[in-house]
């Protein structure tokens, strides 16, 4: 049978060490294999395609994203209460969460394939790459229950304290996905829908293995009374998933409509703007990992009431954060124009995205600090910060893009992420302060 990993015992630098680097990779080989099929795409079928699958960026995050914050916020409470000790509550957790999941799966696919046409009309897609756009999409949320089902599983795992399990899950899909991409684009000539249904196959087969391993673990051997409906325990845990999945979801609605005003200045603009999202998102890992780990971290010993714990494992994450910037601020600020030709042609998109890179180079440690102080407070189970953050996140780009863009060009579209971060970051480190300082003020009472 599987073992669980218990969070809240033993010197925390190494705990979080030990729970942080394969989480990382597997989040690394995630983006690795988002970053293929840009790469793949870009190479094989031109700037144009790249632009169609890129364009869908934003708006699949909206969609993705709600599930990926619902989940996480189900993890939350699965992990609170494998820190308390309460198997029993775990088990039901456990089970509550897969069904809610269910239904999520299935309300996200008909909104996705719904909505998807009228909403890239809304955002000012070019002609030149709206069927292909479309076309990616409606495979890749016609397939959403995949990414759905992997992003649960993980989930639970996470709570746990096994984050090995999700990346040999990666590994095994990443691998499949690029050998994939390859056959179908390179191989059989397809176009767009070669790289989505990729995708979707590389989800479902991470979805199964974690799925087994779950059935492996002998602590929360699911039983059918676990599956009796709870309405007391589905409340606890929407209140705690929809806040963070509506912080995603917000965060992407400010993100699409950022879109829609580089849309609206031609397709290499939209190119240029997709690239410098897409190494956005593969550079933040590092951090975005720490976070991760800090929310599982902090649930479990929240739950176990060991709250000078989740104090000494921010400090740690921190630590982490600021140590990958150093390497992936050198990388912005120092070879941009090699990274924008692994993906772009033309010497004009490509300066467009040097331009991109380099401003959020100097600001990248921003978002890097603020992802541990997010999933820290998310973590001691006040979810509605975060998501008030999410809020101000989206005020904050869409103010920058509409005062800038006249005035500085496209630069405005980096401006507008640094100015994102920054309020998030200030909000999220405020609730953090007050929060733990309750709490160990509480203890030493």
């Amino acid at each position: 049978m599987a073992k669980t990993t218990n969070l809240t015992e033993g010197k925390v630098s190494a705990i979080l060490l030990s729970f942080f680097f394969p989480m990382l990779f597997t989040n690394l080989l995630q983006q690795v294999y988002t970053f293929a099929d840009a790469a793949i795409v870009g190479k094989g079928l031109g700037d144009n395609s790249l632009a169609a699958v890129g364009n869908m960026t934003s708006l699949a995050f909206f969609i993705t994203g709600f599930s990926i914050g619902m989940t996480n916020g189900f993890g939350v409470i699965i992990a609170q209460n494998y820190g308390s000790g309460n198997i029993d509550k775990l088990r039901k957790s456990i089970a509550a969460s897969i069904k809610l999941s269910a239904i999520i799966s299935v309300v996200l696919t008909i909104v996705g394939l719904v909505f998807l046409r009228p909403v890239m009309i809304a955002i000012h897609t070019s002609e030149d790459i709206l069927e292909e756009s479309l076309l990616y999409g409606y495979i890749l949320f016609g397939g959403l229950v995949t990414a759905v089902a992997y992003n649960m599983c993980s989930g639970i795992l996470r709570a746990l304290g096994d984050s090995t399990t999700p990346f040999k899950a990666i590994i095994v899909s990443s691998v499949v996905n690029v050998g994939l991409n390859c056959i179908f684009i390179f191989g059989l000539g397809t176009g767009v829908e070669g790289a989505a249904i990729a995708t979707i196959i590389s989800q479902a087969l991470s979805a199964v293995i974690c799925f087994i391993r779950i059935r492996q673990i002998e602590v929360i051997a699911l039983r059918r009374e676990d599956f009796a409906a709870d309405m007391k325990l589905n409340g606890i845990l929407l209140k705690n998933g929809i806040p963070m999945a509506c912080m995603n979801s917000i965060t992407a609605v400010g993100s699409m409509i950022v879109q829609s005003y580089v849309n609206a200045l031609g397709v290499i603009y939209t190119s240029a703007y997709s690239v410098g999202i897409r190494y956005i998102n593969l550079l933040m890992i590092p951090s975005l990992t720490a976070g991760l780990s800090t929310s599982s971290f902090a649930s479990q010993n929240y739950g176990a009431g060991k709250y000078h714990r989740i104090r000494e494992g921010v400090r740690v994450s921190i630590g982490i954060a600021l140590l990958s910037y150093v390497f992936v601020g050198a990388a912005l600020l120092l070879v941009p124009e090699f990274l924008a030709k692994i993906m772009l042609n033309g010497d004009e998109a490509i300066g467009l995205a040097v331009e991109f890179l380099r401003i959020v180079g100097v600001t990248f440690w921003i978002i890097s600090v603020m992802f541990t102080f997010r999933n820290a407070v998310q973590g001691m189970g006040y979810p509605f910060v975060p998501m008030c953050s999410g809020v101000l996140e989206m005020i904050m780009r869409i103010s920058a893009i509409v005062l800038l863009l006249p005035k500085i060009g496209f630069k405005a579209t980096a401006v507008a992420e640094a100015a994102a971060w920054s309020g998030a970051l200030l909000m999220n480190f405020a609730a953090y302060v007050v929060h733990i300082n309750k709490k160990l003020k509480k203890t030493i009472e």
